[in-house]
């Protein structure tokens, strides 16, 4: 069952589930720091996604293979198949006993993903409230 309704619920669910983790890793960045040589790390996955999304709408190749083992030109992504990627920070140094934990930025981006876990709750509680009204 590939419907409209369906991929959204799919998607919603994918996205609070990474919101889940990115969670725990805020707070494990948190917690750690202040321990020396401790590195920040973070959650790769709404790119991707968009990434995947966005090959979806490609109806037209670019280019046409001539043999099997050619290098294709452009690939259509399955976005069931993105998953979260945790990232470690090596690039960032913040401290002088090699710590890159930024408490201000790592507590702004507690905020920033508990309000679109909350706003991606309500979007799933509106597709259902959708349906309920179909149904009546």
């Amino acid at each position: 069952m590939n419907t409209s309704f369906a991929k959204t619920i799919d998607i919603l669910q994918r996205n609070m589930a990474t919101a889940s983790l990115r969670r725990q890793v805020i707070a494990n960045n948190i917690a750690n720091a202040e321990t020396p040589d401790f590195k920040r790390s973070y959650v790769n996955f709404e790119a991707e996604l968009s990434r995947a999304l966005a090959s979806e709408k490609l109806d037209t190749p670019i280019g046409v293979l001539t043999h099997e083992r050619h290098i294709p030109f452009s690939e259509t992504i399955d976005y069931r198949d993105v998953r979260p990627k945790l990232v470690l920070d090596y690039l960032t140094a913040a401290k002088n006993n090699g710590n890159n934990v930024d408490i201000e930025r790592e507590l702004m981006q507690a905020t920033e993903n508990q309000m679109l876990y909350e706003l991606m709750s309500n979007a799933v509680g509106f597709q259902f409230d959708q349906i309920d009204i179909v149904l009546r």
